[in-house]
């Protein structure tokens, strides 16, 4: 489907890439947001912590949220949606990747970019334990390139699967990666880097033999850790290798679904290479916004709701 046209018109102050993001990420607070917690486990006996918010009104429609890099189910695109989608009578699940409910997940594996089969199994025990007759994804950064790659690398997505909205993806990720290596983007990657050292040494506490202090101390960027603990963890060779089988990109084609990308222009965590206009000209069913200003996962909004929450809600009711 051709570009889609963006109404997205920011006041001054968030016509600046790093501002809006920087807001979004630390002084925006979203309250009020109930949720309920559940944890289910998955086949290879690991877990994940799963919080529920839900709508005032019954109804049988519920949206799964998917966070990024470091995130939880609390972060305040996470609670902004779910607070947005509840009192538009959606109900929401938000997946805490494995290890980031705030308790450290069980093996020596984690979460990452393409780790669709975690996505798989939070669908299943939905459809299998909730009496809901209308599902929907919306992810964000990391999130957002897992759902999408689950949409176009399946072909049996369930029928009760509607549609999804993916914000602020990296679509390519050795793109986004040499991106975010970039100065422009040295606040941003170190702080990464230090919360994903720090729960790599809680690994290694767990699993002393599975790597060594010095491999650690030998980690400078986040494409180091890929290559350390990301790659080799989840059956890559390599960061390189990593980026090529889990970015979301080559799997555009194929979804099936309608699914809406919204990706800022000014996103400095995003290379040319994470736009994609070519796949959405030719796919029917995908969507591509591409608003001048926003961010990465800073698309402000009046009242507190953010562009991107808003987005997200009409997208869903018109299917």
């Amino acid at each position: 489907m051709p570009l889609v046209p963006s109404n997205y018109r920011p006041p001054f102050a968030f016509r600046n890439g790093h501002f809006s993001t920087i807001y979004a990420g630390i002084f925006r607070k979203v309250n009020g947001v109930v949720q309920r917690r559940e944890r289910i486990d998955l086949p290879d006996g690991d877990f994940l912590d799963l919080d529920w918010s839900e709508s005032a009104l019954s109804t049988k429609k519920v949206v799964v949220l998917l966070h990024g890099l470091e995130g939880d189910a609390q972060r305040h695109y996470i609670t902004g949606s779910a607070k947005r989608l509840t009192n538009n009578n959606f109900d929401t699940c938000a997946v805490n990747f494995r290890g980031c409910s705030g308790e450290t997940n069980r093996l020596y594996r984690s979460y990452h970019s393409g780790a669709t089969e975690d996505l798989v199994s939070v669908i299943n025990f939905i459809l299998s334990n909730k009496a809901y007759e209308e599902l929907y994804l919306m992810g964000f950064s990391l999130g957002g390139n897992l759902t999408l790659k689950y949409l176009g690398e399946r072909h049996n997505i369930p029928k009760k699967l509607k549609a999804a909205v993916a914000v602020s993806v990296p679509c390519d990720l050795k793109d986004a990666c040499d991106e975010l290596l970039k100065s422009k983007n040295v606040l941003y990657s170190q702080r990464f880097k230090k919360n994903l050292l720090a729960k790599l040494r809680e690994k290694r506490q767990q699993f002393p033999d599975a790597i060594s202090e010095a491999q650690i101390k030998g980690i400078v960027t986040l494409k180091d850790f890929d290559d350390v603990y990301t790659g080799p963890a989840h059956g890559f060779k390599d960061a390189l290798d990593y980026y090529e089988k889990c970015s979301s990109k080559p799997f555009l084609p194929n979804i099936p679904i309608p699914s809406l990308i919204l990706n800022a222009k000014d996103d400095s965590f995003l290379g040319a290479r994470c736009y994609p206009y070519e796949e959405a000209q030719q796919n029917p069913n995908l969507h591509l916004e591409i608003p001048e200003f926003g961010g990465h996962v800073g698309f402000w909004g009046k009242k507190n709701v953010s562009y991107a929450e808003q987005r997200a809600v009409e997208f869903f009711a018109s299917y």
